[in-house]
């Protein structure tokens, strides 16, 4: 049991190593950053979505947006498309799973906001859509991905891809980065 144990913290160890010692993804990461920035401080909102592991991820990042990460603040603006379930099912049910991020995003996006869609594969249909209707709506897309960043690597703004093809160790290592991002943010404006 020790073993393992110590097994999987190194690998998460060195898949956060290996991001220290990446200067592009450690530039995307400052970059995230200072949309977000810009979004909060123009009246934009950050509107996020992701499935399974990667829902949770974007429930919490919303929690530190709307709510503080370590700073007393003001909140800011920020919508989880994949927190309302009777939304969620409704459009599930009448248009199909792959479009229950999109259609919400048609509805809710304007080009004053930020589209966060996180997808360990890069290869999720419904986040995928939901960047493409981003786009469309004049909205600035962030992906949080891993392995090679899969097909929504070409369609986001801006890419923060962990270097790993384990789903675990990619999701340690996105809310490391969401972390690190709220705490930028939080620095950068001080409104209270």
């Amino acid at each position: 049991m020790y073993d393992l144990i110590e097994k999987r913290i190194s690998e998460s160890i060195d898949v956060k190593k290996d991001i220290l010692n990446n200067p592009v993804l450690l530039e995307e990461v400052s970059k995230t950053a200072d949309i977000i920035i810009s979004c909060i401080k123009n009246g934009g909102k950050i509107v996020l979505c992701g499935n399974g592991g990667s829902a949770s991820d974007a429930l919490h990042f919303a929690g530190e947006i709307v709510g503080r990460f370590q700073r007393e603040r003001s909140p800011w603006a920020a919508i989880v498309l994949n927190s309302d379930v009777t939304t969620m099912t409704a459009i599930a049910n009448d248009y199909g799973y792959d479009d229950m991020f999109a259609r919400q995003a048609e509805g809710l996006l304007t080009d004053k906001d930020v589209l966060i869609g996180i997808s360990t594969s890069g290869n999720s249909e419904n986040v995928y859509r939901a960047v493409k209707v981003a786009h469309k709506k004049g909205a600035k897309v962030v992906a949080f991905l891993g392995r090679d960043g899969g097909k929504i690597y070409k369609e986001a703004d801006f890419h923060l891809v962990v270097p790993s093809m384990n789903t675990a160790r990619i999701q340690e290592c996105h809310i490391t980065l969401i972390h690190i991002i709220c705490e930028i943010v939080e620095n950068e404006i001080t409104t209270v």
